[in-house]
């Protein structure tokens, strides 16, 4: 196959790309066609098969891809500072629209929606981050903020701080939010504890905690969904003797 033969080749095959994405979205797409088809927004020319194929085999997933730093994709072949880039922002806007799209609506029905909400944002963070999420009483989010940095144990985080903050937002139930660095998100003793003495101060202002939530690599780990939140509402009620 001569140089001109291969080039049409390739321009028919991005041809196809572009027709399937009009035709159906990326239903019809594997994860591989969509690093592909995004690198090809960057690039004019070239197969960029296999650096669709190398990109996903080095980062693992989709999500992967998309949130590898810059440098690491400019490392594959075929991948160079400009289609590096277009991966970049639609992992960004991605981001954005998912925040933008949780103000304003009915937004807590699952720890599921909170970890696809802020996942894009927190999962590669190298310290850890302690975000909480002030609901309103139809759980539509108010606001959400970065309260503390650094590990639980090396940045003190007070629960009479955070709960001024939600008087401050008039917020009528809270999210607690953080991430593991290290990629698993199960629950130290710390983490637990802290939960716990958020549960206990959010109960004094009737305000209700629905989820602790600490995001990992590609999973979560949810209190609510493993029963500790109402686990320490029972404690609270027993020891303070509150209905």
């Amino acid at each position: 196959m001569d140089r001109s033969d291969w080039e049409k080749k390739i321009k028919g095959h991005r041809e196809r790309l572009r027709l399937k994405f009009l035709e159906g979205g990326l239903e019809r797409f594997s994860d591989e066609e969509v690093v592909e088809f995004l690198l090809t927004l960057g690039t004019p020319r070239g197969d960029l098969k296999s650096s669709a194929r190398e990109a996903m085999k080095r980062f693992g997933s989709l999500s992967g891809v998309l949130s590898a730093p810059i440098e690491k994709l400019k490392e594959i072949k075929g991948i160079g500072p400009k289609n590096a880039l277009y991966l970049k922002l639609v992992h960004q806007v991605a981001a954005r629209y998912l925040k933008d799209r949780a103000k304003g609506s009915t937004f807590f029905r699952s720890s599921r929606e909170v970890f696809d909400y802020l996942f894009h944002s927190m999962r590669d963070l190298k310290r850890e981050v302690f975000k909480v999420m002030f609901l309103n009483r139809k759980n539509a989010l108010i606001h959400d903020r970065d309260i503390f940095y650094g590990t639980l144990t090396g940045s003190a985080v007070y629960p009479r701080e955070i709960m001024a903050l939600a008087l401050e937002e008039k917020a009528a139930s809270l999210v607690f939010v953080h991430n593991h660095p290290s990629g698993d998100p199960t629950p130290s003793a710390e983490d637990r504890d802290l939960t716990r003495d958020l549960v206990w101060a959010s109960k004094l202002l009737t305000i209700k905690v629905l989820d602790h939530i600490i995001i990992g690599n590609n999973t979560y780990y949810s209190f609510a969904d493993d029963g500790l939140i109402k686990r320490f509402e029972a404690e609270y009620r027993q020891r303070f003797r509150t209905p």
